[in-house]
């Protein structure tokens, strides 16, 4: 049975156990087609409704998919194996373009900001019982969205982009529900879908945000939610326009039950207007995180939705971390009132860096794309090579893999680490590494 590897047990939980022990082992491989309901049962000596059980739980895990039919196989990547884990180490001396992360020296220090939050709780302890947002933070934070003309709506703080948008999907949606995703996307969003059990929808994407036409086809296929990033796209950097806004609003205003999910993570790195979507559905919600802006270590994002989401969230939240550190939001709101980082100098040095690339590239006859933020996508015709032709020059590079579900190959650049004279000799590196191999034939 699958190749030598035999599942046990008699109850559910066993057997859903043994099948995650199968695949945290290897023993079971991604795409493995697992044995038919009653040929298991009869196996096992038990009921097919017990097995069907199993494989019920193993799907809401995200362990397993399944496919009518077709049967139930192991998941091509499981919840428990990460897409980050498909990454290259760059060699010694090398320059590594593959993290996504900020330029520390664009970073605001924290000494002073986390000095004044530390008086203030001297003076004023949090305990139980006190509101889970700071009402300075939350004033702060509510002034920032209302500004952006994102429509009023109650907060919620959270630790970071993806811990509120696995918030607000567990608030509305069950497993086997499907969410519209964008294709490429957002590595840790695609792995998150499908751990919460839910199934992902890819939507192709343009510089001006996810295509129409594609959302409009995810949403008639099924999907109950979209996730839609609003400016600095990862990886394609992309930024939603103003007519873009235009016709997703009437996608969405003709499904008017579709939860939307915005991610603004771009926000104080761009230079682009937001043009949000909020409002147009009846449950929604937009989350901005302060990782690019301030640093990843902060954990910390602002979460603001229709009435009954931002309550289904907080509720949820109470019953487990209860809320996010008043030392941090305070922190943070000293960090926005005394101007810590000026948006306009760190969306200009990351755009030369992004514009220079990109032209440099182009220069030398090579295709890529990068509207906002601090990545570049360059479509390959596969990635193997050029990634490793690449690491052989020194640079470490992300393999699209990581970030596409159906869409085709390509590569993400993180421009952060790269001064003027990288520039060049990446745009170089990068058109040898995509040439085609020389051919020869060897007895």
């Amino acid at each position: 049975m699958l190749g030598g590897y035999r599942i046990e047990g008699r109850g559910a939980a066993e057997i859903a156990a043994s099948v995650e022990r199968g695949v945290g082992s290897g023993a079971l491989a991604p795409g493995e087609v697992l044995p038919p309901l009653r040929e298991l049962a009869a196996e096992l000596g038990v009921n097919p409704n017990t097995v069907a059980a199993a494989y019920r739980a193993l799907r809401d895990r995200g362990v397993i998919e399944t496919a009518g039919r077709r049967g139930s196989r192991v998941r091509q990547r499981p919840a428990s194996a990460p897409r980050e884990s498909v990454r290259v180490e760059p060699p010694a001396g090398g320059v590594d373009i593959s993290t996504g992360n900020p330029d520390p020296a664009l970073l605001p220090p924290l000494k002073a900001a986390f000095a004044v939050s530390a008086d203030r709780a001297a003076q004023e302890p949090v305990l139980y019982g006190a509101p889970d947002a700071d009402p300075g933070f939350a004033a702060a934070a509510r002034a920032a969205l209302d500004a952006d003309g994102v429509p009023a709506g109650p907060l919620a703080v959270t630790s970071g982009s993806l811990d509120a948008i696995e918030r607000v999907l567990a608030a509305h949606l069950r497993p086997g529900d499907a969410v519209a995703v964008e294709d490429p996307g957002w590595g840790s969003l695609l792995d998150l879908v499908p751990a919460l059990g839910l199934r992902p929808l890819p939507v192709a994407v343009d510089d001006d945000g996810p295509l129409p036409s594609d959302l409009e086809r995810a949403l008639g296929q099924g999907a109950r939610a979209a996730i839609v990033t609003d400016r600095a796209q990862n990886p394609t950097g992309a930024a939603v326009s103003a007519a873009r806004a235009r016709e997703l609003r009437a996608v969405l205003a003709a499904r008017p039950e579709t939860l939307l999910v915005e991610d603004d993570h771009g926000h104080a790195i761009v230079d682009l207007p937001l043009h949000p979507l909020a409002g147009t559905t009846r449950h929604w919600a937009l989350v901005r995180s302060t990782a690019k802006a301030y640093g990843p270590d902060l954990r910390l994002a602002v979460l603001t939705g229709d009435p009954l989401t931002v309550d289904r969230v907080r509720g949820r939240q109470r019953l487990g971390p209860g809320w996010v550190s008043h030392l941090l939001q305070r922190a943070v709101a000293h960090l926005w009132e005394t101007g810590a980082t000026d948006p306009e100098r760190v969306a200009a040095s990351y755009g030369v860096r992004r514009t220079s690339l990109v032209e440099a590239l182009a220069a030398r006859g090579v295709a890529a794309r990068g509207r906002s933020g601090m990545n570049v996508w360059v479509p390959v015709r596969e990635e193997t090579g050029p990634v490793a032709r690449l690491l052989q020059a020194g640079w470490a590079v992300a393999p699209g893999a990581r970030f596409r579900l159906a869409s085709p190959p390509g590569l993400r650049l993180t421009v952060s680490p790269l001064s003027p004279p990288d520039i060049d000799r990446l745009a170089d590196d990068l058109s040898a590494a995509l040439r085609p191999a020389a051919g020869g034939r060897y007895d």
